[in-house]
């Protein structure tokens, strides 16, 4: 299979075709599910299609073909978002099937000028009775985008079986990873796996690692950034670690928000380290924009300020809240400005196909929302294009990134929790703060960033890992490596450069081992103090293990006795005072 379009010959059985627009270009996946569906004629059709690949195009494509055969007459897509209504509605018109955005349940009649309505789930589950009137009048095809909403919760499910059981056909389509839970989806056809477990059966699937193949999507760089953190808990522990390590869940929850708080360090280095790569991408793709997902709003306003400081251009804002909201996305794609700042509104199905750089600033790590996220930048448009997502160096996020080609469909049999969230305690007041409220005092009590830095970690491309072997100054020339790998490569390209880079640098480190100490001694600077923290945080550990005095205690009285800041910034003479002082404490407890 190519990614060459092909055209989608014109059947004899549309007499009307003109009707419902031009007959688009298909790539050769859309062709192929044009294919299959015709030959199957079925009353639903589930297809699992990668992000960026052209869903939307292929389930028009089907909407046209069956209403020139006059085997539906109606049209009734089912969108997440309230942007994606507008979205499935612009597209739709290019198809030249007129769909009205602005459908409420409600409503009950729309202007004869349209062939179809698009709704979103959460309309549908208001009134679904009237969305079944709907359905039983008109001989109906839904389309139901991201079909997996529908068993987010059961009143969802519920109410797209009811409104969408008499459909005459149902297409539904995905481009996300299925979710583990115990609610099946409506129409969607499961078969016991190896496991004896249901799982979802898809009529057509079209993965990543395909669609990378034919050069239908972009290959993605995750850039991970690792760094020390330094925070107070709501007992007034003062707490050192560093991003990435084995932790416990509440010290990682708190480390995660000590990086991503912009007064700190991290943020404010990962967006510059982002925004050079957004340059270097730019000689090549000169309209190329970047995305940072940001958890709230205040934080997003935040980041805003540091980019504008970065870049000496305010970048797009978008507020999940904000009526404005779909026509700033817009406006964005349409324009070559550098950044974009959004809460949660870029996601699933948003099409900013300019988007090449992103920085993964949220609290939010579901797998699923991770593959929605990171599906924004794989749009291609053109051939060689590359994309590149900064991420924080933690374990299950570099996971997903080396996961990406793994096909996941939706499995039965255990209810699906925000455990895999990193901040599942703080949901209901991160979501007040979402919808323009601030934290609540309880919230800030429980966490209170002191400080944190940031150095660059490794490259995730293709299942690998480059650059991996000790901390990496931020700003240095081995940064600049791998963050000026050109905008343009095929994914070979792309692998043969990263090992190029791996093997340079691995030359240079073995170079500087063989120079003067001094030499060495300057190098290692960085490195250093992260050897020197991790010390220092084992010695406090044991401390607490055998006085129980908490942590942050112990910090605050090395400090106090030693002087000097929080551990993640102190200087190395600071560090090396309090780890004399911690073990003549334990001497002093022994003898």
């Amino acid at each position: 299979m190519t990614g060459r379009p092909e055209a989608v010959p014109l059947s004899p059985a549309w007499p009307d075709r003109a009707a419902w627009g031009t007959a688009p270009l298909l790539r050769a996946w859309q062709q192929a599910a044009m294919d299959r569906y015709a030959e199957a004629s079925p009353r639903d059709f589930l297809t699992v299609a990668t992000p960026g690949a052209g869903k939307t195009t292929f389930a028009l494509t089907v909407a046209a073909d069956l209403l020139g055969r006059r085997i539906v007459d109606r049209i009734t897509v089912v969108a997440p978002t309230e942007h994606l209504k507008t979205q499935w509605a612009e597209a739709a018109a290019r198809a030249g099937i007129p769909i009205d955005p602005t459908y409420a349940a409600g409503k009950g009649k729309t202007s004869q000028d349209y062939v179809g309505i698009a709704v979103t789930y959460a309309g549908v589950a208001v009134n679904p009775l009237a969305m079944r009137i709907r359905t039983e009048r008109f001989k109906t095809l839904v389309i139901l985008d991201e079909i997996h909403h529908a068993g987010d919760a059961l009143s969802w499910g519920e109410g797209v079986r009811e409104a969408f059981e008499p459909a005459t056909r149902r297409l539904a389509l995905t481009g996300t990873p299925f979710r583990s839970d115990v609610n099946p989806i409506p129409f969607v056809t499961y078969a016991p796996g190896d496991d004896g477990i249901p799982r979802s059966v898809a009529d057509f699937t079209y993965g990543y690692a395909h669609a990378l193949a034919d050069h239908v999507v972009r290959p993605v760089l995750f850039m991970a950034y690792s760094g020390e953190m330094s925070w107070r808990t709501r007992a007034g522990d003062e707490v050192a670690a560093r991003l990435g390590e084995p932790l416990t869940k509440d010290m990682h929850a708190q480390a995660m928000r000590t990086a991503l708080d912009p007064s700190g360090s991290w943020i404010p280095s990962v967006l510059a380290a982002a925004d050079k790569r957004l340059t270097e991408v730019r000689r090549h793709v000169p309209d190329a924009g970047g995305l940072v997902i940001a958890s709230d709003q205040d934080s997003a306003r935040s980041y805003a300020k540091l980019l504008r400081s970065l870049t000496g251009e305010a970048p797009t804002v978008v507020l999940s809240d904000e009526k404005a909201a779909s026509k700033r996305i817009s406006q964005f794609s349409e324009s070559d400005k550098r950044w974009m700042v959004a809460v949660r509104m870029v996601s699933e199905g948003v099409d900013v196909p300019r988007l090449c750089v992103g920085v993964w600033a949220t609290t939010t790590s579901t797998p699923l929302f991770f593959a929605q996220a990171v599906g924004r930048f794989v749009r291609a448009r053109a051939r060689g294009e590359t994309a590149s997502v900064f991420l924080p160096s933690v374990p299950h996020l570099l996971s997903y990134a080396s996961e990406m080609e793994m096909q996941r469909d939706h499995v039965l049999g255990r209810r699906v929790t925000d455990e895999d969230d990193i901040f599942a305690a703080e949901k209901d007041l991160l979501a007040q703060a979402n919808a323009g409220e601030s934290a609540s005092d309880e919230l800030e009590m429980q966490w209170e960033a002191l400080g944190s830095t940031a150095s660059f970690d490794r490259v995730v491309f293709d299942g690998g890992e480059f650059g991996h072997s000790g901390e990496v100054h931020v700003g240095s020339e081995e940064e600049m490596d791998f963050l000026g790998i050109p905008g343009l490569l095929e994914p070979d390209q792309v692998r043969d450069l990263l090992h190029s880079r791996q093997s340079e640098r691995a030359r240079r480190q073995k170079a500087s081992a063989a120079r003067e100490p001094d030499t060495v001694a300057e190098i290692t600077t960085h490195e250093q103090l992260g050897v020197l923290r991790r010390e220092l945080n084992g010695l406090v550990a044991a401390w607490h293990h055998r006085t129980g005095q908490p942590h942050g205690v112990t910090h605050a009285t090395l400090r106090k006795e030693c002087g000097g800041p929080p551990a993640a910034v102190a200087t190395a003479e600071q560090l090396h005072a309090r780890i004399t002082r911690i073990r003549e404490w334990a001497m002093r407890q022994t003898s």
